[in-house]
């Protein structure tokens, strides 16, 4: 059955109708949650909890993953060390009457010594700096939610 010029124009508008009244049901909805919502609740102190445990466990893992950071930077620097100190053991072995070649790898691994201890503490320092930065900024939201 083919609809006529009328009922054409009289289904587009009942359309627009339906359009208009949903659109308007939505706004009706939104409208009264902005207006009649109880504000009060929204301002309850659990976020504060929640800013707090979370704080308190990410401040845990920093901590953690220092130790595991300064573990590291140790284990490094005594594998360098060995390391300089196999090599001059090496060099002994091959240079008995104690030439230039001895004193050389001697001091080459005094060196390599001084400069292991003096990175692994820079990096170690560094290390902490960072989780300190995180633990700072983990404060400051903490701050900021229970203000």
């Amino acid at each position: 059955m083919k609809l006529n010029y009328f009922m054409k124009r009289l289904s587009a508008v009942g359309l627009r109708i339906a359009t208009t009244l949903v659109c308007v049901a939505a706004i009706a909805f939104v409208w009264q949650d902005a207006f009649f919502s109880n504000t009060t609740a929204v301002a309850d102190s659990t976020p504060q909890l929640i800013a707090t445990s979370g704080a308190d466990q990410i401040k845990g893992a920093a901590d953690k993953v220092t130790e595991g950071s300064k573990k590291i930077i140790r284990g490094t620097e005594n594998k360098v060390k060995e390391t300089a100190n196999t090599n001059t053991a090496k060099v002994d072995q091959a240079d008995d009457d104690g030439g230039i070649a001895e004193r050389k790898a001697t001091r080459d691994k005094n060196r390599i010594e001084r400069r292991a201890e003096e990175d692994a503490d820079r990096t170690e320092n560094r290390a902490e700096k960072s989780m300190n930065a995180v633990k700072d900024a983990v404060d400051n939201i903490k701050d900021a939610f229970s203000r």
